[in-house]
C-alpha cells in the first residue's frame, strides 16, 4: 500500500516543537494614563447631556467603553519573570519586560518564573560499572530559558527536569566505577570534575526539550551501599596496602640500583656477585621494612 500524503506533511497527532519569541505589548504606564483619560470622558459627557447636547452622551459612552478596555489589559511582571501570550490557544510570544505592562483584552497570559532553581536530588542506589552497588546524589543548579517549551512542550517542566535529574544520575553512576587504583580509568570518586561535567553534558541533552538551561551540577553524595560498605572498606584497604608496597619496593630498587652504581663508579669497594646480592638483601630489608632496623658493626674483616 503506498502512502500519498504530500512530501514534509506531519502525521496526525505529531508534536511540533515551539520556540519563544518576542510578544507585542505595550509599556503599562501609557495607558494608565489613557485610563485616566477614560475616566474623566464620561464625567465631561454627562455634562454636555446635561445641555441637551447628543454628543454629550457618545462621549460618555466612549470613555466608559475605553476605561473597560483599557483597565483589562493591565498585568504586572516582577525581575526574572516572564508571561506567554496567547491567542485562543495559539502562542503570540514571551514577554520579559518587568513593571506595568498592557495587552490586549482578548490575549490571554500566563507567567512563568526565570530564576535561578537550586535543585538537590534524593540518593538514588545504583550499580556501578563493577556491579557493586552505590548511593549517589547530585545537586543541580537550573533555569528556564525558553518558556514557550517549557510551557507547552511538556506537561510540568519541574516534575520533567526531577525525572530527568535521578534518570542522569542513574546512566552515569553505572557509567564509571566507584574507586580503582587504575591511574587511566576514570572512577566516580576519584574524578568528581569530569564525572560532574559528564552528567552536566547528560542532562543538559535530556532537559532541552522542556526549554530548559543547565548552569551547574556537582555531586553532593557518593557511598556504597550499607550492605556492601564494610566489605568494600576492607577491600580499599587491601588495595591501598598493595600499591603502597608496589611504590616502596619500586623506590627501594632505584636507590639500591643507586648506591651499587655509585659504589662501583667511585671505587669504594669492590664487591663480587655474591657480596653484592648479600648488601641487596640487606638494603631491601632496610628500605622495605615495617619496622626499624638495628645496625650490625663488624669489626673484623670484610671477608
Amino acid at each position: 500500500m503506498q502512502d500519498h500524503s504530500p512530501i514534509g506533511s506531519q502525521p496526525t497527532g505529531a508534536m511540533v516543537a515551539s520556540h519563544e519569541s518576542q510578544a507585542s505589548t505595550f509599556n503599562g504606564y501609557l495607558f494608565l494614563l489613557l485610563m485616566l483619560v477614560s475616566m474623566a470622558m464620561p464625567v465631561l459627557g454627562v455634562a454636555m447631556a446635561k445641555g441637551g447636547n447628543l454628543v454629550g452622551l457618545a462621549i460618555a459612552a466612549i470613555g466608559a467603553l475605553a476605561f473597560l478596555l483599557i483597565i483589562s489589559g493591565f498585568y504586572m511582571l516582577n525581575p526574572n519573570e516572564a508571561a506567554a501570550i496567547q491567542l485562543f490557544g495559539s502562542y503570540k510570544g514571551t514577554d520579559r519586560n518587568t513593571g506595568l505592562r498592557w495587552r490586549w483584552p482578548w490575549l490571554s497570559r500566563k507567567k512563568i518564573s526565570v530564576r535561578v532553581h537550586n535543585v538537590t536530588s534524593e540518593k538514588v542506589k545504583v550499580n556501578d560499572l563493577r556491579g557493586n552497588p552505590i548511593e549517589i546524589a547530585t545537586n543541580v543548579v537550573w533555569r528556564v530559558a525558553d518558556t514557550s517549551k517549557a510551557l507547552f512542550d511538556v506537561e510540568n517542566y519541574q516534575e520533567f527536569v526531577d525525572i530527568q535529574i535521578e534518570s542522569a544520575v542513574r546512566v552515569i553512576g553505572a557509567r564509571y566505577p566507584y574507586d580503582d587504583f587504575n591511574v587511566d580509568e576514570v572512577t566516580l570518586r576519584g574524578d568528581a570534575e569530569e564525572v560532574s561535567h559528564e552528567l552536566e553534558k547528560q542532562l543538559q541533552e535530556r532537559v532541552a526539550a522542556a526549554g530548559v538551561q543547565i548552569d551547574e551540577c556537582r555531586l553532593t553524595h557518593l557511598a556504597y551501599a550499607p550492605e556492601i560498605a564494610q566489605s568494600m572498606l576492607r577491600r580499599q584497604q587491601a588495595e591501598a596496602v598493595v600499591a603502597a608496597r608496589a611504590r616502596l619496593v619500586e623506590g627501594a630498587v632505584t636507590m639500591v640500583e643507586h648506591a651499587l652504581a655509585l659504589l662501583s663508579e667511585k671505587n669504594v669497594v669492590n664487591l663480587d656477585d655474591e657480596r653484592k646480592a648479600a648488601m641487596v638483601s640487606n638494603l631491601m630489608v632496610v628500605l622495605c621494612g615495617e619496622r626499624d632496623t638495628q645496625p650490625v658493626v663488624n669489626a673484623g674483616s670484610l671477608y
